[in-house]
């Protein structure tokens, strides 16, 4: 919902120092497409790029991305012993 979305902004926008020519893409959920979120990124000055309506494949490299990391670093290990482990791995 739009209220896990803007949290997960508010996460990745404390921990990272915003340059003016950030863009973040998205599909067109309703969340990513909602006044609360929109007007967020306009407060943060991001720029939001949407997939296009019935156009998989304008995801397609982080849908491969996200897959890679996860059979090679996230299946592999059931369950991370903490946050600290988990981020070694991934990162």
């Amino acid at each position: 919902d739009t209220d896990l979305v803007l949290k997960a902004l508010e996460n990745a926008v404390k921990n990272r120092t915003i340059t003016g020519d950030l863009i973040i893409h998205t599909d067109l959920g309703s969340q990513y497409t909602s006044d609360d979120y929109n007007q967020r990124l306009t407060e943060l000055h991001i720029r939001h790029s949407y997939s296009r309506k019935g156009c998989p494949y304008d995801n397609a490299p982080m849908e491969s991305f996200h897959a890679s990391l996860e059979k090679e670093c996230v299946y592999p290990v059931p369950v991370f012993e903490d946050y600290e482990t988990a981020a070694a791995v991934l990162f």
